[in-house]
């Protein structure tokens, strides 16, 4: 039985509005007749589309497939209309999440191998640990990117997949820093600028410190990486940062890197949710940057 488009068009209203009420007033139709439509939808693709919670409707997996095949198809109709000018090619949508301070120079290079592609829109959100976990959950994100990993239990259906890690250094304005300094010597002369104390590499920096029985000055305490990088420019204090941070400003001289290393590691985790049907695209992404021990 060949798909019916009507029905079709009244689940993606409905899916963009998430309320049945709303949506069945705005189209002019009984809420009953509508639900009619998409049950016999949900009938012909042999899924459900909606997991109803009290008034509000919330997409199943197999609701949000249906949602991104709906939005190509009436896209691809819209311009054709618009255009005449035939075909449009498809576009597979990969919706990541990223930790709101995690590094954007390492989010490109995760994302690199499928941002030139033409038939792949990618759509990039940051937020919290917690919001991003909730994307996952709701399937709005296929993938999130994050510094740490999500806790493990029984309970949380997630996959932890580590993609890579990179030695943390001391960097600084070149007129504050001498890169041939002991780091003993920096940590007791020099204001830092750190991340703040929830995150494993602040953790590995203040044990660090305690080995050498030293307090250091803090200039700031930041979770924001291109807070932390601003701050380094502006000379305010050294930075203790993953140099894929601040690539650009170690290529160009305006910042320098201390030659010894504090031995901390900064280990990046591309975190996916088991789902019946997952999306291609990530797990292409995923095995395209499998084995990278280290970051450049």
């Amino acid at each position: 039985m060949p798909l019916n488009y009507h029905h079709l068009r009244y689940f993606w209203a409905v899916a963009h509005d998430g309320n049945l009420t709303r949506t069945a007033q705005r189209l002019n139709l009984s809420q009953s007749a509508l639900s009619v439509q998409i049950k016999q939808l949900e009938e012909r693709l042999g899924h459900a589309l909606f997991d109803r919670r009290g008034r509000q409707l919330h997409l199943t997996e197999a609701g949000r497939i249906a949602l991104d095949h709906a939005d190509a198809i009436f896209s691809t109709g819209q311009e054709l209309v618009a255009t005449l000018e035939g075909t449009v090619r498809d576009r597979k949508a990969l919706r990541v999440g990223a930790l709101a301070t995690l590094s954007r120079n390492f989010q490109i290079g995760f994302l690199r191998p499928i941002l030139s592609r033409l038939d792949v829109e990618v759509i990039l959100r940051s937020g919290s640990p917690t919001e991003l976990l909730e994307g996952l959950g709701t399937l709005n994100l296929d993938l999130v990117l994050m510094n740490r990993p999500p806790p493990d239990d029984s309970l949380t259906p997630y996959e932890t997949h580590q993609i890579g890690e990179q030695e943390v250094s001391i960097v600084g304005a070149p007129e504050r820093l001498d890169p041939d300094r002991p780091i003993r010597d920096l940590l007791a002369e020099q204001p830092f600028i750190l991340p703040t104390t929830d995150s494993s590499v602040r953790t590995a920096f203040d044990a660090m410190a305690s080995r050498l029985s030293v307090r250091p000055q803090i200039a700031a305490e930041v979770d924001d990486m291109a807070m932390m990088r601003l701050l380094a420019r502006e000379n305010i204090g050294l930075a203790l940062v993953a140099p894929i941070v601040v690539k650009d400003e170690l290529t160009s001289g305006r910042l320098v890197e201390a030659k010894e290393h504090p031995r901390i590691k900064e280990t990046f985790f591309a975190i996916t949710q088991r789902r019946r049907f997952p999306n291609a695209l990530v797990q292409d992404l995923l095995e395209r940057n499998a084995g990278s021990a280290a970051l450049s």
